[in-house]
């Protein structure tokens, strides 16, 4: 008899399809009921976006799994010719959206560092407290507006947006892409959005952008703050 994760990740290979390996193994080692208050422990595997509060959720287990697999399932050369590119040791991702902290945990587990970015300051402690509780050292967490991606000059090797875009990603966070890089994000007004992935091909504008498309999927939007880069670490 298979136990809630298991039953979760059977799920996401059965109803969706879904055969990534890498990912699928984290998220079995990943205890998600830890991320959600005690009333929502109970439906925490099942398939569907969990409350958060502040008017945010965890987005549910398929949506993670499958962003998580175009980050690392990606094949790309940066010259030109296909190069095998593997998310694992040694590079570093970008989360704009903290939110529970969950895509966090699992990200931490295919990556070297994880920096993470949450708007909502009560989410981002919350979830920075949870990490630690759970050992996810390599995960760094800080307040403030996603839109400018992680102040400093930082370059990462992935970019994950876990909040729907409008229309076009900031450019802050291509800047901060290093070419061969993927950005994966949800666009579109409305309900719908479209699940985008980008590939850095060069330095030097959208043109240089390999952009593919992969269905519709649903989020609550991108908080935005025109306030500047400025961020800062939660303690």
């Amino acid at each position: 008899m298979k136990d809630d994760r298991e039953q979760m990740v059977y799920e996401i290979k059965e109803r969706y399809g879904l055969d990534s390996p890498n990912v699928l193994s984290v998220m079995l080692q990943i205890p998600r009921e830890e991320f959600v208050s005690a009333r929502f422990k109970d439906i925490v595997y099942h398939d569907g976006p969990v409350s958060i509060g502040y008017g945010q959720t965890m987005s549910q287990p398929y949506t993670v799994a499958f962003m998580t697999h175009l980050l690392v399932s990606v094949r790309v050369g940066v010259r030109g010719g296909p190069l095998s590119r593997k998310a694992t040791e040694g590079k570093k991702v970008l989360e704009i959206g903290t939110g529970s902290g969950y895509q966090a945990a699992v990200l931490s587990k295919l990556f070297k560092e994880v920096y993470t970015i949450e708007i909502v300051p009560e989410l981002a402690r919350k979830a920075r407290n949870i990490l630690k509780k759970l050992k996810f050292d390599n995960v760094h967490v800080k307040v403030g507006s996603g839109e400018w991606g992680w102040p400093g000059k930082l370059k990462f090797d992935a970019i994950i947006v876990t909040a729907a875009i409008k229309k076009d990603v900031p450019e802050a966070l291509f800047e901060q892409l290093k070419v061969g890089g993927v950005l994966v994000a949800p666009i579109g007004k409305g309900t719908d959005k479209v699940m985008t992935r980008y590939i850095k091909l060069k330095n030097g504008g959208t043109k240089k952008l390999k952009k593919e498309t992969f269905g519709i999927f649903h989020f609550v939007p991108f908080v935005e703050e025109a306030t500047g880069p400025e961020g800062e670490f939660v303690s």
